[in-house]
């Protein structure tokens, strides 16, 4: 998803909230953990009046912000939804439970060839639900970026654009640009790939007009920059409001990330948990969370309602060309020394 780990607080993950008391499990309370404005709260509404489960909601900006706050055992959550190689470290370190499918038929409506990525991170899709997909390319400003130039990261170190590139606060996400460039896997672990990666991030610096976040889908859209890194999603969202931005992700590969729900080992209501993953299964409440983070959905239910317009748009829904030369992140121990070069 959008949001990964801040480079410029690499080292200053968010403590768990204090003076939290265990959470005392209860047979009509469902505690969720999820990303910020990741669920349509009139859908959340829904759920309680339909199941009388009071849901206790909580949302998090980070992955390693969730782990932090999760690992510090203050609240007893039931039910998690984070990105791709979270989900993995917390499996692999025995953090989550296996889930119980018979109790979800409305699994059936996620696209079996999403559930075979997500193979990178949950082998034996044991633990594991997609919620949504996407990529991270390029978005650019068609008057003063050609599609050719785009089609490479080649571009964004392209002095031309010198003060007019907006590249990702984040460690993993920045990183995969020069490491896609370079030929290399962005899960690499190789310390002299890394180092060459990360040379040519400091070498890039001087062309940068900022690393954001949350901001680059609006900043493209003022014209403040000609070249963004981003997420497909937030790229989808720039384009609802300019005519002048195009989205690509370059020939050389990038990510397909993917965001899925899973059962922490700290779930006392799996029942309850297991209802709300039936629940945003289902094609109707999929479709209202669709609408409102108008990513790509894994709902092959929802997919076929679209009309050819939202379908065809590859920059929600990549094509299959552009999934084949993706890959998804993995969980990885093995870190460049000094990453502090912003």
């Amino acid at each position: 998803m959008k949001k990964r780990l801040s480079l410029l607080a690499l080292l200053a993950l968010a403590a768990a909230s204090a003076g939290c008391g265990k959470a005392e499990g209860s047979a009509n309370t469902l505690t969720i953990l999820n990303y910020g404005k990741y669920f349509d709260p009139d859908a959340l509404k829904m759920f309680e009046e339909e199941t009388g489960i009071h849901v206790e909601y909580e949302e998090y900006e980070s992955p390693e912000e969730m782990y932090t706050k999760y690992k510090a055992g203050s609240i007893d959550y039931d039910l998690l939804c984070t990105s791709d190689y979270m989900v993995q470290k917390l499996i692999n370190e025995g953090e989550a439970l296996p889930l119980n499918y018979g109790n979800i038929p409305e699994y059936q409506n996620i696209d079996s060839a999403i559930i075979d990525a997500s193979a990178s991170f949950d082998p034996k899709h044991a633990y594991s639900i997609p919620y949504f997909y996407g990529t991270v390319g390029i978005l650019y400003n068609t008057e003063e970026v050609s599609a050719s130039e785009a089609e490479s990261w080649d571009v964004l170190w392209n002095s031309k654009y010198e003060g007019k590139i907006i590249m990702e606060n984040s460690v993993r996400d920045c990183f995969l640009v020069p490491l896609k460039k370079l030929g290399h896997s962005l899960n690499t672990t190789d310390e002299g790939e890394l180092h060459e990666a990360l040379q040519m991030l400091i070498d890039q610096k001087p062309l940068i007009y900022a690393y954001f976040v949350d901001e680059t889908g609006d900043e493209m859209a003022a014209g403040n920059a000609s070249l963004a890194v981003l997420y497909s999603g937030e790229a989808a969202y720039a384009q609802s409001l300019s005519d002048n931005l195009a989205f690509s992700v370059p020939k050389e590969g990038s990510n397909l990330w993917i965001d899925s729900w899973f059962l922490p080992k700290t779930c006392k209501n799996q029942e309850n948990a297991e209802k709300f993953l039936d629940f945003l299964c289902r094609e109707d409440i999929a479709k209202m969370n669709f609408d409102y983070v108008y990513y790509a959905t894994p709902n092959t239910a929802v997919y076929h309602s679209l009309d050819e317009d939202e379908k065809n748009d590859a920059t929600i829904f990549p094509d299959q060309k552009t999934l084949e030369r993706c890959e998804v992140y993995v969980s990885q121990r093995h870190h460049v020394r000094n990453q502090h070069f912003l």
